[in-house]
């Protein structure tokens, strides 16, 4: 009875994903007759060079060049780069559009959420008072200390390079006993009733507060939400689900701070910041990006992409053993996500196994396992000593990284290479 029932079973999810194998035939025939025919278009600016693109099924992963900019950031770009302006006064303009579009005092583009990091911290420590902006990184006679809520980061040196000192804490408690003459700023990345918190010991002790949500968009009320929160600094990454330019950000907040970070930054001559030039293009174009999004309909943005792992999903649920789960996380990256599993032990096949055999493939495709190609392998996070991480049981596949159309190919990929190695194991 239990074979016939999972007979069963793979006959109903063949069953589902037959349409999808259907559409795989289809598309195979014709992909042949046009390279049979010289007609073959996917020569681009990376296979000029000998690059090969990625279908991204990891996320907006800045090593994998963040997201795809929406069409009208792109042509707003093009169009911002016909004309030479006065990138202070342009700042300050995009402050008071970002004021009127999410509740902020004021806002700038930086360099990355990373850039904001640093521009925020330097505001704190020098404001705008050029004697100080100049002698930055020395802080000497400056405040200086900036309280990392939760310990280190491994993008801490963003705060660091300006001079600033961290001190590590690990709970409310430790915060408000951290703060003493020469705290400078607080910094969380905490979110929900932890942030509330922390938030509430900021005001009580006058302290500036920047918190780190560069992947909170979406939803895009967080950028409204911060605001009547009255937190001090708040920043998102352009580049991650903004689906603006890569390499810019949104610092939004305090009026006085966020100008003290605009004097501390790019174009200023002397300001420690000024390495992190952000242009006209991108201040154009990150702008452009959370004009579109307040007036997305995210609902139907969602379904699309529900709509992309489920068909991976009825297509790798056809080889046997193979269980999946979709979620959507709250702390960021928020989009609907695939989780496939397999016996690993079973099947002698790991997780690593398979991520590295879908990145040397061709296509190329990158999923989430536990592997970090970024990240520089000496940084330690969190509390000193942390605890070895849990082996990975799961792939994971963002849908928002995933273009239309490449969910089948990334599907009908891990239904062979599973499949495969479902099989060589029961050999």
């Amino acid at each position: 009875m239990r074979i016939r029932n999972s007979s069963r079973r793979s006959f109903v999810k063949l069953l589902a994903a037959a349409p999808l194998l259907s559409q795989i035939t289809a598309r195979d025939f014709y992909a042949y007759a046009a390279a049979a025919l010289g007609n073959d278009l996917r020569q681009n600016v990376y296979s000029r060079l000998g690059i090969k693109t990625v279908i991204n099924c990891r996320g907006t992963w800045t090593y994998l060049s963040g997201s795809l900019e929406f069409p009208e950031v792109r042509q707003a770009q093009v169009e911002a780069a016909q004309h030479f302006v006065n990138m202070l006064e342009l700042q300050r303009a995009v402050g008071r559009r970002l004021s009127e579009l999410t509740g902020a005092e004021s806002g700038i583009i930086t360099s990355g959420a990373a850039g904001a990091m640093a521009a925020a911290t330097a505001a704190c420590m020098a404001g705008t008072d050029d004697k100080c902006i100049w002698q930055l990184p020395d802080t000497t006679g400056l405040k200086h200390e900036v309280i990392m809520a939760g310990g280190r980061s491994a993008f801490d040196s963003a705060i660091r390079l300006t001079g600033a000192k961290l001190v590590l804490t690990y709970s409310p408690e430790e915060i408000a006993n951290a703060i003493n003459e020469n705290t400078a700023m607080i910094y969380t990345t905490d979110l929900g009733e932890k942030l509330q918190r922390e938030l509430a010991i900021a005001r009580e002790h006058r302290v500036p507060m920047l918190l780190d949500d560069a992947a909170g968009i979406p939803p895009v009320d967080n950028a409204k939400l911060y605001a009547k929160m009255g937190i001090d600094l708040y920043c998102f990454s352009g580049g991650k689900g903004l689906c603006g330019p890569q390499c810019s950000g949104l610092l939004l907040g305090r009026k006085d701070l966020i100008e003290a970070a605009l004097l501390n930054s790019s174009p200023r001559e002397g300001a420690v910041c000024r390495p992190m030039k952000v242009g006209k293009e991108e201040v154009i174009g990150c702008l452009t990006a959370l004009e579109i999004w307040l007036n997305l309909d995210e609902k139907k943005l969602y379904a699309e992409w529900n709509g992309r792992v489920d068909r991976i999903r009825k297509l790798v649920e056809t080889v046997p053993g193979v269980r999946t789960d979709t979620f959507i996380p709250d702390d960021g990256n928020r989009y609907p996500t695939l989780w496939i599993y397999w016996d690993q032990q079973a099947w002698q096949y790991s997780i690593a196994d398979c991520v590295q055999e879908l990145r040397v493939g061709n296509p190329v495709i990158e999923v989430l396992g536990a592997d970090n190609p970024s990240l520089v392998t000496a940084v330690r996070e969190g509390k000193p000593n942390p605890k070895e991480p849990k082996e990975a049981d799961h792939i994971e596949l963002v849908s928002m990284t995933i273009k239309p159309g490449e969910e089948i190919i990334v599907g009908q990929r891990l239904r062979g290479i599973l499949g495969a190695a479902r099989k060589k194991a029961a050999a």
